[in-house]
């Protein structure tokens, strides 16, 4: 099968699990909001940044690094793919044994610290099988990690029903995720041994050197959860819990798209990481039509959620969680930006400008810190949800700062004004049309947007799936 059909095959398969699971998530969450209420989901919420924490923590720079050294010509895999695994298990283990320790000082209830030491062992299974998923990036066979994830959500889904309909405790609902993770870890690591056979491997001298490559990238995870998570804990540390699930409420939906930009950038990354300096054309072509990619799914999801935010939170969380739409119509941009954060980080990685994406994380988490200890005693969930797009604003553009300084690109959008006058289209339809039914409108809307597309020519049929040029395809071909 040749490359460009097995990436949209990838990507076809991937897309459809993803939204299964992104659906799933929305349907656990809200399972959970309206069974645990504000302050209960606000418990939860924080039990799920303290579970970012631990795999920030734990992350050392291994996956991105992993990825882009197998991706090579001439790479060792099962080398490289055997250490990396074992790095990230003693490193999960450490996380796990020092997580009681960690939650002893944090005000909260005694079930909140039960469920933050659970996270921590559901990481420990969850970063296993996240180390594997360079194997499949290389090998394009992204969909079965996709479709690995989806069996988990369906499986935490159920536990979480199950738990309702028993009313059992909120630890049973914690505890979905651990189940989720061990479940998930296990399709990954049975269909891993396809490509590679994974075992324990203790090469030191090696270790030495592949950390001095990955830990700028290791800090760099712990700085995007000091801005991307950590609002969270200061809300619960500064608010109540019930602030704390209000934010949370609409900060899920946006977590539940940002796989979009992950997984499209986690298909490329591996080509991009080959040709960036090997062909310069190709990588040129492949990261505009990327770039492009996240430009036409940007513009709909904006202005689809300006519209219809409070149906979108009734939905989500029900009556009770009405507050969270005008957090919601904030945090927007704050996705939007998270694209372009993600394009442009990614393409520093496969440039070795790794380092250098450590000084722009660093400095967008002083800034969020700073910001978010100002402004959420005063704002709350607010000030938080406006910390967040100025922090990702920060991201996205010293990125492209970066980038364009020191590997010589920027982004060109083709047919730009069609793109920007197919969403002013579909705006103008939720405008009118925004208080029927959601269901109707939101499936009309787009079907707005991508008749206008169709109208400008904004879009060729062949653009996602020839997203890499013929040029290089063979070359390609003998590393993939």
């Amino acid at each position: 099968m040749r490359v460009a059909r097995k990436i949209a095959y990838n990507v076809v398969v991937s897309s459809v699990a993803k939204v299964l699971a992104t659906v799933l998530a929305l349907v656990s969450i809200g399972l959970i909001t309206r069974y645990l209420g504000k302050e209960g989901f606000g418990n939860y919420a924080t039990v799920l940044a303290f579970f970012s924490f631990f795999g920030a923590l734990s992350d050392l720079g291994l996956y991105s690094i992993s990825t882009r050294e197998i991706s090579r010509p001439g790479a060792d895999q099962e080398r490289i793919m055997s250490n990396m695994f074992t790095i990230r298990i003693i490193s999960s283990l450490v996380v796990l044994v020092i997580s009681p320790a960690i939650v002893i000082f944090f005000p909260y209830p005694i079930e909140v610290k039960y469920g933050i030491v659970v996270a921590a062992a559901a990481y420990l299974f969850s970063s296993a099988y996240q180390i594997l998923n360079g194997v499949f990036q290389k090998n394009l066979a992204m969909d079965k990690v996709a479709i690995s994830e989806l069996a988990g959500k369906v499986l935490q889904v159920i536990i979480i029903f199950l738990a309702i309909k028993f009313e059992l405790s909120f630890g049973w609902v914690i505890s979905s995720l651990l189940f989720y993770m061990i479940f998930s870890f296990i399709l990954v690591f049975f269909w891993s041994r396809r490509f590679v056979k994974i075992r324990l491997r203790f090469d030191f001298s090696y270790w030495k050197k592949f950390l001095k490559e990955s830990y700028p990238v290791g800090i760099s995870a712990i700085v995007i959860f000091m801005y991307f998570k950590l609002d969270t804990i200061l809300l619960s540390v500064m608010k109540s819990s019930a602030d704390v699930g209000i934010y949370s409420a609409a900060y899920k939906v946006l977590e539940n798209i940002t796989f979009f930009p992950s997984m499209i950038m986690g298909l490329i990354f591996p080509i991009m990481s080959q040709s960036i300096f090997a062909d310069r054309e190709k990588f040129k072509d492949v990261s505009n039509k990327t770039f492009k990619i996240f430009v036409l799914t940007i513009v709909p999801l904006i202005v689809g959620t300006l519209f219809l935010s409070e149906g979108i939170i009734s939905l989500i969380g029900g009556a009770g969680f009405s507050e969270s739409a005008a957090v919601l119509e904030i945090l927007v941009f704050a996705l939007a930006l998270i694209f372009f954060g993600n394009f442009f980080n990614s393409i520093m990685i496969a440039g070795n400008l790794q380092k250098k994406l450590l000084f722009v994380l660093s400095g967008a988490a002083i800034i969020n810190i700073s910001l978010n200890y100002l402004f959420i005693p005063r704002f709350s969930y607010f000030g938080a949800a406006g910390i967040s797009v100025i922090t990702e604003m920060v991201v996205a553009g010293i990125g492209f700062v970066v980038v364009y300084k020191n590997l010589k690109y920027k982004p060109v959008l083709e047919n730009w004004a069609g793109i920007f006058f197919s969403g002013l289209a579909m705006a103008v339809f939720l405008f009118f049309f925004q208080n029927q039914n959601f269901f109707v409108v939101g499936a009309a809307s787009v079907l707005v947007y991508g008749l206008f597309l169709w109208i400008f020519r904004a879009v060729k049929t062949n653009e996602i799936t020839s997203i890499i040029s013929r040029k290089g395809v063979e070359e390609y071909e003998q590393i993939a």
